[in-house]
């Protein structure tokens, strides 16, 4: 089973198949309040362990949760039992935030059993699925990633894509986006990289279970952006996890000539080398 987005109505029947690792990939940004890995004790889907996007990091990066050097992510993936046997299901607690970073994660790093669920933790519970508190015990085990995928923009790259006509999409509100509303991330400028367009990831989503739109419709919404479909484009966010929202929906739409900026708004931001652009004047 390969497929990128799988429905919770599957995961209940297989939950205890032995190849099977399902985990919680939430995060909860510092203006929230909320400790994604305490709720994960008290709430989560039976059997799964709690993926730590702020662990498997690049510990030498200021920045946080961004992406490691492979040998790093092997060995952290390692220690939490994943073998190159493991299909890994993420999930997030809100429906749909954080999870799909991992499927980027593991996709750039070439290995392709990894998949999210559809509408998290938040459908899951709609749907009446049971949830637990007993924390599973870990054998480490052996996880070696396949060939790398060319699925990551860095900061030099971004800015020059930015003057030469490069396809830019920029998941975050479009307030954000504008410039208009107060950013989340403390220190960085208002407004977005010269010549973005701008999709908010949640408008992917259905606003009821949190599960992805179809992909007919998730098209159209990328192709409403300004987006061309035929032709590459980097994904930004606000700090490199909604952007993967929209690689993935670009994904499930057949389209995979994408880029994740992984510094996104919280590296471009505070960078006052870096030009802005605004929609409020």
């Amino acid at each position: 089973m390969s497929d990128a987005v799988i429905q919770a109505e599957w995961l209940v029947e297989h939950l205890n198949d032995k190849n099977i690792c399902v985990v919680d990939a939430t995060v909860h940004l510092p203006d929230t309040g909320r400790d994604a890995a305490k709720e994960f004790l008290t709430e989560h889907i039976p059997g799964s362990i709690f993926f730590d996007l702020s662990v498997i990091a690049d510990p030498n990066n200021p920045l946080p949760r961004k992406v490691p050097e492979k040998s790093f992510f092997e060995q952290k993936v390692s220690e939490l039992g994943i073998d190159n046997e493991t299909q890994i299901i993420a999930y997030d607690t809100l429906g749909l935030y954080s999870a799909a970073r991992v499927w980027w994660l593991f996709r750039l790093y070439g290995y392709d059993n990894v998949s999210v669920l559809d509408g998290g933790l938040k459908n899951w519970k709609q749907l009446g699925f049971p949830v637990d508190t007993d924390i599973r015990l870990i054998t480490p085990a052996h996880f070696v990633g396949g060939t790398d995928r060319n699925l990551l923009a860095r900061k030099p790259e971004v800015l020059e894509q930015s003057t030469e006509n490069h396809q830019i999409l920029d998941a975050r509100t479009p307030g954000r986006f504008a410039g208009t509303e107060m950013d989340r991330y403390p220190g960085t400028r208002p407004g977005h990289i010269p010549g973005s367009k701008n999709l908010y990831w949640s408008d992917l989503l259905d606003k009821g279970s949190r599960k992805f739109l179809p992909p007919r419709e998730i098209k159209e919404k990328i192709e409403t952006a300004g987006i061309n479909l035929d032709q590459p484009v980097t994904l930004t966010c606000g700090s490199g996890l909604t952007a993967c929202i929209l690689a993935l929906g670009l994904h499930l739409s057949g389209k995979n000539n994408w880029k994740v900026y992984d510094g996104s708004w919280d590296e471009w931001g505070r960078d006052h080398k870096l030009p802005v652009a605004s929609l409020k004047d």
